[in-house]
């Protein structure tokens, strides 16, 4: 159980390919940190191309690290809430009905990791399944996090292999 008085650590990973693409991270990490927690730590913005879709629409992806007295759930929500009021729709949301097919979208806000919780419901998956596959989720998390300490049945995985 979490106890709502308790400061948490929540990464969040950001992406945005569609209009003022820098402008839009900007201004969802403002509202987060007015409507979820303290930013602590910010990653610089990195350029990416889609990944999971084709599009002439490149990235803008940055990571973030959160302090926060919210649950897991709440997080899900308010960043469903902020992505709403940055101008993503239905339109712009990730389908996964038989197979999941990704489109362009203003802002798009996942939870990486929180704490050392791990959270498997269909709606909620924390570790986020897909960020070792990443490497525009995983660069911008390496320089916001000084030591990984996720249990990774392959931690090479998160290292560069130099």
């Amino acid at each position: 159980m979490i106890n709502d008085e308790v400061l948490h650590q929540v990464y969040l990973g950001l992406g945005s390919n569609l209009g003022d693409k820098e402008e839009n991270i900007r201004k969802a990490i403002t509202l987060i940190n007015e409507q979820i927690g303290t930013v602590v730590r910010q990653s610089a913005l990195i350029y990416s191309e889609p990944w999971g879709f084709e599009s002439e629409n490149q990235f803008v992806n940055a990571a973030i690290c959160v302090s926060t007295t919210l649950t897991p759930h709440q997080v899900l929500k308010a960043n469903k809430r902020i992505e709403c009021q940055l101008g993503k729709t239905e339109a712009h949301a990730t389908e996964r009905k038989f197979q999941t097919t990704y489109h362009d979208r203003p802002i798009d806000i996942d939870i990486l990791l929180y704490d050392d919780l791990h959270i498997d419901e269909p709606e909620l998956k924390i570790p986020h399944p897909l960020m070792q596959e990443r490497d525009f989720v995983m660069i911008p998390l390496r320089e916001i996090r000084d030591a990984i300490t996720y249990a990774d049945p392959e931690p090479s995985r998160w290292h560069d292999n130099d």
